[in-house]
């Protein structure tokens, strides 16, 4: 008798096969073939309940599983502490998905629960975690009021324990990493568990500051936790339109540049209108730099326009440039214009142009040549039509190294016009590259780089341990993990990048642009953590997966809670090399699937 396993059979026949973390195997026998496996590949759906802002004593913790295949087999439960990891309060096996959870053993302060599903066919699903606060003496919580704060925002929290004494509780403030305290805002006599009270930061000089909140009645007083690196921004950004040229037709490019030194600057949108009047229109809006777009004319009606930016900062702070004024739309013209493929080009490539006629458009045609030969190669003709012309190329048909593109427009009357040559663009179709990168929360928060979280680097084929690094040979390796504040790097605030390292020095997995702002402006934070590597098949192809899992930060700490999805791009390393000395691609690979908050 033949045993297969069905990623075994799938690579005999040529298919591509995906995987679950069911167990399964199938088998044969010469007449007649027979196969059996697992018929569920789709994971249970489960979220925690939460069981309320503040609890105590012993209470019920509860979560919600369905799975409409195999059905859900069991539901483990845990909680986080203000510190340790991960502990298990128990694991339910049938529904209601429930136990009791005795929160007087462990200390108050700040919790997480968390929920995991396991379906009968072994799938399994991590619920994001909810929040809670364990409370069994007195205790005063601050309530997190925000990564940014600008005017007069509500500071508000919570006393649990107090008994039916009347508190006074004032918030009070302090610069970042000191102890020198000043009184934010008082609430006077607090008679319920909530608390509140606005907090003017107009006079205060914009930067990151701690938060803590005391509450006295007589002899009786507590102090919160302290809320850290709170950045009060009250100022706008700068920001300023670029002269899109004089005459405009076909599809330009429109930008602006925007800084902004606390909050950063969240997104820019470019606006026109018609020359003299303040009616503006978006042309686009772009939320991480560069702050530009292309912009089709021909949807304008030929005139005179004015062009502006408005950038709004994190904080809410939003500040208008200088109009350009007086820029002639005039599509009765010819134009063409090459729309850029991208800096790394690999597989099949879709190549694009615009253009427009003034006796009509004959045919657009799509060229190739070595970057600086000027000896150009038709990839595709198009024929006459809209905007835009596009060419499905592969690049694989020429050799890697640079290449630059341009299009050439023929008109029905014959007239010819030639686009402006975009330079420089590297095909690469190394074999060895980087897949995919994926961030997986394992702390606390969502949205905020912890404890426990895990990020995988995923290769196309199998990479050799040893040339990431000398001393790595796929098993657990102690590693740090640094994460920069995009400015330190000189790109923005948005832009903060994660790379590894041991002893001190940057092992050969690249950088990971996370595409948003996790550590504090001009900040560094490093982690301690792990690295693994390990094999996963696809198809006929071994690719290592390289795992990152994070421990405690060992020094920095000036983290964010991002509230917005984004994918994460990693540009490898060519130092690292398969089993036979090929070296890696360097080319960015963006973050399969639907965008996230990450971490």
């Amino acid at each position: 008798m033949l045993l297969l396993t069905i990623a075994a059979l799938a690579t005999v026949l040529g298919m591509t096969s995906s995987f679950s973390t069911a167990a399964f195997t199938s088998q044969s026998t010469n007449q007649p073939a027979v196969f059996a496996a697992a018929a569920d590949w789709t994971p249970p759906t489960v979220t925690m309940n939460s069981p309320g802002s503040a609890v105590g004593g012993t209470i019920t913790v509860s979560a919600t599983a369905s799975d409409a295949n195999s059905g859900v087999a069991s539901v483990l439960v845990e909680y986080l502490g203000p510190t340790g990891s991960w502990t298990s309060i128990c694991t339910a096996t049938a529904s209601p998905w429930s136990c009791s959870w005795n929160t007087t053993a462990g200390a108050d302060g700040s919790y997480a629960l968390r929920a995991t599903a396991t379906d009968k066919a072994a799938n399994v699903t991590v619920s994001d975690p909810v929040s809670t606060t364990v409370a069994n003496n007195f205790t005063v919580v601050l309530s997190d009021p925000g990564s940014y704060l600008r005017g007069t925002p509500t500071l508000s929290g919570a006393i649990y324990g107090g008994g039916s004494l009347t508190y006074s509780v004032t918030v009070e403030y302090a610069v970042s990493g000191t102890t020198t305290w000043r009184t934010a805002c008082t609430t006077g006599a607090v008679v319920t568990m909530s608390f509140g009270c606005a907090w003017p930061t107009g006079t205060l000089a914009n930067g990151a500051y701690d938060l803590r909140a005391t509450a006295t009645s007589g002899r009786t007083s507590g102090i919160s936790a302290s809320v850290t690196d709170v950045v009060v921004d009250n100022a706008a950004p700068a920001v300023t339109m670029s002269d899109p040229g004089a005459t405009l037709s076909g599809t330009v490019t429109l930008a602006a540049t925007s800084t902004d030194v606390d909050s950063g600057v969240n997104q820019v949108v470019l606006q026109y209108a018609p020359a003299g009047t303040s009616t503006w229109a978006t042309a686009c809006t772009i939320g991480s730099a560069p702050f530009s777009c292309r912009f089709d004319t021909t949807k304008l009606t030929n005139a005179s326009y004015d062009f502006r930016a408005v950038s709004a900062d994190t904080a809410g702070n939003s500040a208008t440039s200088v109009a350009v004024t007086g820029r002639t739309v005039d599509n009765t013209v010819s134009s063409v214009a090459m729309e850029d493929p991208g800096a790394y080009l690999t597989g099949t490539v879709t190549l694009s142009a615009t253009a427009t006629a003034r006796t009509g458009v004959a045919s657009v045609a799509i060229q190739r040549s070595s970057s600086g030969a000027a000896t150009w190669t038709t990839v595709c003709s198009l024929a006459g039509g809209t905007s835009p012309y596009s060419c499905a190329w592969s690049s694989t048909t020429t050799p890697d190294g640079l290449y630059d593109f341009r299009a050439v427009l023929t008109e029905t009357g014959g007239a010819v016009t030639t686009s402006s040559v975009v330079i420089a663009r590297r095909v690469d179709n190394t074999a060895l590259r980087g897949y995919d990168v994926q961030a997986t929360n394992g702390g606390a928060t969502v949205g905020k780089v912890e404890a426990n979280d895990i990020l995988t680097l995923t290769y196309t084929d199998t990479v050799k341990p040893a040339s990431i690094t000398s001393t790595f040979t796929g098993a657990s390796l102690a590693v740090q993990v640094r994460i920069r504040d995009g400015g330190v790097l000189g790109l923005t605030t948005k832009d903060d990048t994660l790379d590894v390292l041991v002893g001190g020095n940057v092992v050969n997995l690249g950088s990971v642009n996370l595409k948003e702002d996790f550590v504090r402006t001009g900040k560094t934070s490093v982690f301690n953590a792990t690295m693994t590597a390990s094999t996963s098949v696809v198809g006929a192809s071994n690719r290592t997966v390289i795992t990152l899992k994070l421990g405690a930060v060992s020094s920095g700490g000036a983290l964010r809670t991002v509230s917005t999805a984004q994918n994460l791009v990693w540009s490898p390393s060519t130092g690292a090399t398969d089993t036979f000395g090929t070296t890696s691609s360097g080319a960015p690979v963006t973050e399969l699937g639907t965008m996230d908050r990450d971490f």
